[in-house]
C-alpha cells in the first residue's frame, strides 16, 4: 500500500514553515535565537540571507 505522505523541499522558507506551524514568522525568529528551532542563513556570505529550515527539523517539532 503506498503511504499518503505529503513530500517537502529539503529546505522550507519561513513562510511555509510559518503555514505548517500556524505560527507568524516572528514566533520562528525568536525559536532561532533561543534555539527551539535553528535556521541556516542562505544567499550571503556573512550570514545575514534569508532563513531556511530543514525539513527533518519540523517534523521532528510537529511530532515532539
Amino acid at each position: 500500500m503506498a503511504e499518503d505522505k505529503v513530500r517537502l523541499p529539503e529546505l522550507l522558507t519561513i513562510a511555509q514553515v510559518a503555514k505548517i506551524l500556524n505560527v507568524h514568522p516572528t514566533t520562528l525568529r525568536r525559536w532561532d535565537k533561543k534555539g527551539k528551532l535553528k535556521a541556516i542563513r542562505v544567499g550571503t556570505r556573512r550570514g545575514v540571507g534569508e532563513r531556511r529550515y530543514h525539513r527533518e527539523d519540523i517534523i521532528k517539532l510537529i511530532t515532539k
